[in-house]
């Protein structure tokens, strides 16, 4: 089919224009080898990666994958490290190689590093090194924010790793349940808190990069159901993330309102109820076990196929696997907490969601069975580490059902069956898959193999020594040794049990370690692998030898799921550049951004190159985290202002900025536009996603507040001061006003209006302001104190996180305002009003809830 679009007239940015898709005879058409070499050199230039020192101010997803991916593993390395150590205390009785506060420090630091330093950020980190190739894409749509996310990242992550080396280490356990953490002494559970919501906001900022790429950064022709698998596993672990952190991120925020300032939301004694963080940490820690696995078995899902020489069985039935998979998992979280003493009811319902999930999960396994039922397989090393996962998860997934039924729940809750449970699920769910991806994916990251005969070394090693190690500790825990004891007397039948258990680690150790020599070991005398080495059908094996640097020749055209199987003369176009975008005029760094369904090519996006502000960013951010830590509150503060100076920086030299020329002929005789606004435009999903990310942190607090008024009889206390409501009221109507301010004056600088669209960006921000102060006031007359009971505590949460928020809605106004007066933002160019527009959309009704729940629910309660 072919379709002709014109440019629109006035101030609307243009629309693509020419032939889509192309002909058969557009795509061979020979390319002159003078021009071909021209733009190769033009490509090579504007993809060139800096050099020296400069070198760490790259932004592309090859430099910051495989930076993340081994700051990751690193992580993964010191936390074994403190398991061994702790095997060593528990070999034998009576032991005093760790003292008990020493071991209670490991094995949280152990649970936390791996959970938040190790299982997501790996996913994260592999997904960003890969993706773009898995899409034909050229870079991830934000490279500055993958950056700026794993400079969080290394920050967070030895800011709360290096704790262990001072004795000051989070020692509750990496669920920090109150009231053991809450009045801890030390910073360690400040270290935990601050640190790891760090880490979480790096998290999330990874999820929004991964699913906008997946989203908006497919190549031309690759419909939804035309995407790899590992895309789609991609887009519903992102869109956990976005769901499972912000709970936890809530839970955070009132810890550390307990923590910093005697806020009583756990305190009973003043109407809290530490309940209410087993809820959050569960709403979080269920899906993420899910968030671990999935990824996992994406990388399954593309090595199967090409160890099969065949595509995948049940593609549909996957996706739909996949996603029942994270939808069911947020219905788990009590799984969890079976020993609380909630009401029969609850147990029922949720332990049939757990044996449930059992169901989407086996329709997964049994297409990879099937896949290698009817495909020619060629046991390729990878699948040695494939097969390990199967045999192992589905062990642990055996033992997932007995733990869903409640009653032998309460039999081994809190005991070593536990422990092996959770490590069966995670090795086989995650470590193994992982490793046969490093693998299988190696000669594509690096142009080299690794050693064959190294890996089935490490498989047999690892696989041999986690069976020696976890096995025997589902009897361990079935005579009865609970978890997180430092040691036990030897008349408990537990001893020779504990020996093998630490034998088998120190098994598995030599494997990893085997294997992480292998990953590590120069390779410079050895030979650079072909191009395809395993004959895979999907588009990362496309990537041309040696590496020149630009991701893709040219952003292709795609028709089927295994292109370099199914599409003939693919490669001979992909290296001739007879697809798009097979230039680069401007010198500039370019990709193609298309629907969100059907993957039809919508404008070319510039994407940012290297900049020290990224680490800067991250390095203020940080110390905005940490000083609150040891209660250093100024400087704290001043870097908070610093990290938002840099964030400002970098998105007005960076972002939306207006094109020299509107449109962009990207080849296949098909002309598109250099910028777009609204929802076209990918900084527009980054805003919208990252919004109902914040929105689920918010609906997260509410639910803390009808929490309380259900499980407490004193909520609200009788004879309690309630808000002004005349002043909430007034604050309704202020926040209400600069919403629509701030949408008038979209709508009016569209239309070329400028001055007036200025006069109302410039009220809006007063307007909030004045809402805000409003609100303060309407909790501060009636003399609502927040450290005396817990109702008045969260009113002021509720207020707090209303404030914050209006501060960042503030500062993009202000921002668009700025933008306006020096010619960044025009009629014709307004993507930063259309996104602050939205960021105001979801702020006005988090504002109104607010109000609501403040001046006119607690009323109603009492």
């Amino acid at each position: 089919m072919t379709e002709t679009r014109t440019q629109q007239s006035a101030f609307h940015v243009a629309e693509p224009e020419g032939t889509y898709p192309p002909t058969e005879e557009m795509l061979d058409t020979p390319v002159d080898p003078g021009l071909k070499k021209a733009r190769e050199d033009r490509l090579r230039a504007a993809w060139k990666q800096p050099t020296g020192l400069r070198y760490w101010s790259a932004v592309n997803n090859s430099e910051v994958g495989a930076w993340y991916s081994l700051t990751a593993f690193a992580f993964m390395l010191a936390a074994g490290v403190l398991a061994l150590l702790m095997r060593v205390q528990l070999a034998v009785p009576e032991n005093d190689f760790l003292s008990a506060e020493r071991f209670n420090q490991f094995f949280t630091m152990h649970g936390s590093a791996m959970m938040f330093l190790f299982a997501v950020p790996m996913f994260e980190a592999i997904s960003i090194l890969l993706l773009p190739a898995f899409l034909g894409a050229r870079d991830m749509p934000f490279p500055r924010l993958s950056a700026y996310g794993f400079w969080s990242f290394l920050v967070g992550g030895i800011f709360v790793l290096s704790s262990v080396l001072f004795g000051i280490a989070p020692n509750s356990g990496w669920f920090m349940y109150p009231p053991l953490a809450t009045e801890a002494e030390g910073p360690g559970s400040d270290i935990w808190l601050l640190g790891l919501s760090f880490i979480e906001v790096a998290s999330i900022a990874a999820a929004v990069e991964l699913i906008v790429g997946v989203v908006k950064c497919r190549p031309p022709g690759m419909r939804i159901n035309l995407m790899p698998l590992y895309a789609w596993y991609v887009l519903v672990v992102g869109a956990m993330i976005l769901f499972a952190f912000p709970p936890l991120i809530a839970g955070d925020f009132l810890f550390e309102m307990q923590r910093s300032f005697d806020w009583p939301f756990f305190d009973p004694e003043r109407g809290g109820d530490p309940m209410l963080w087993q809820h959050l940490f569960w709403i979080f820690g269920h899906p993420e076990v899910y968030i671990v696995f999935l990824p996992s078995i994406a990388i399954a899902a593309m090595v199967i196929p090409t160890a099969a020489r065949r595509p995948i069985v049940g593609y549909s039935w996957i996706v739909l696997s996949a996603v029942g998979t994270g939808f069911l998992s947020f219905g788990l979280w009590v799984h969890h907490m079976f020993t609380t003493g909630l009401p029969s009811l609850s147990l029922g319902f949720f332990s049939a969601a757990s044996e449930a999930v059992v169901i989407p999960t086996g329709v997964q396994l049994f297409a990879f069975v099937a896949t290698l039922m009817v495909g020619r397989v060629k046991m390729i090393a990878p699948m040695l580490w494939i097969a390990g996962a199967v045999a192992v998860f589905t062990a642990g997934g055996l033992t997932g059902v007995m733990l869903a039924i409640a009653p032998f729940n309460w039999q081994v809750h809190d005991t070593y069956f536990i422990v092996a449970h959770l490590h069966y699920t995670l090795f086989g769910g995650m470590i193994f898959p992982i490793v046969a991806g490093v693998y299988y994916f190696y000669p594509f990251i690096t142009k080299k193999k690794m050693s064959e005969k190294l890996c089935r070394l490490s498989f047999w090693l690892t696989f041999t020594g986690f069976n020696i190690c976890f096995l025997p500790m589902h009897l361990t825990g079935l005579i009865g040794m609970p978890r997180r004891v430092f040691t036990y007397s030897g008349d408990m039948g537990w001893n020779w049990l504990n020996l093998i258990s630490t034998v088998g680690a120190f098994i598995l150790a030599s494997g990893i370690l085997v294997f992480a020599w292998d990953l590590i070991r120069p390779k410079s005398r050895q030979p650079l692998t072909e191009r395809n080495p395993w004959n895979g059908g999907t588009l990362e094996w496309a990537h041309d030898i040696p590496d020149p640097g630009w991701g893709v020749r040219a952003v292709p055209y795609v028709t089927s799921r295994y292109p370099l199987w199914d599409q003939p003369k693919f490669i001979e176009r992909l290296d001739e550049g007879r697809f798009y975008l097979a230039d680069a005029e401007e010198g500039l760094r370019e990709t193609l951004v298309t629907s969100a369904v059907d993957a039809e090519p919508q404008h070319v996006a510039r994407v940012t190159g290297p900049a020290w502000c990224t680490i800067l960013a991250a390095a203020f951010t940080g110390g905005a985290f940490i000083f609150p830590t040891f209660h250093m509150y100024p400087p704290a503060i001043v870097c908070g202002v610093l990290a938002i100076a840099s964030i400002i920086y970098w998105l007005w030299t960076s972002t939306a900025q207006v094109p020299k020329t509107p449109v962009k002929d990207v080849g296949l005789n098909l002309r598109l536009p250099t910028y777009v606004s609204g929802a076209k435009a990918p900084g527009w999903w980054g805003v919208f996603i990252t919004m109902l990310g914040d929105a689920t942190a918010f609906a997260s607090l509410v639910f803390g507040i009808f929490f309380y008024w259900t499980a407490r009889p004193d909520f609200p206390p009788q004879g309690t001061a309630h808000a002004n409501l005349a002043l909430v009221a007034l604050a309704a109507v202020l926040f209400s006003a600069s919403w629509a301010a701030t949408r008038i004056a979209r709508g009016i600088n569209r239309q070329g209006k400028v001055t007036a669209a200025r006069v109302l960006l410039g009220l809006a921000p007063l307007l909030a302001i004045a809402g805000a102060a409003a609100l303060i006031f309407a909790l501060r007359l009636p003399g609502l104190a927040p450290t005396e009971h817990v109702y008045p505590a969260m009113m002021w949460a509720m207020v707090v996180w209303v404030c914050a928020h209006v501060g960042a809605g503030v500062i993009m106004q202000g921002y668009c305002l700025a933008g306006s007066i020096f010619g960044k933002l025009t009629p014709r160019y307004d993507a930063d009003l259309w996104n602050t527009t939205l960021f105001w959309h979801f702020l006005i009704i988090t504002c109104l809830v607010t109000c609501a729940l403040v001046g006119i629910v607690p009323r109603a309660m009492s």
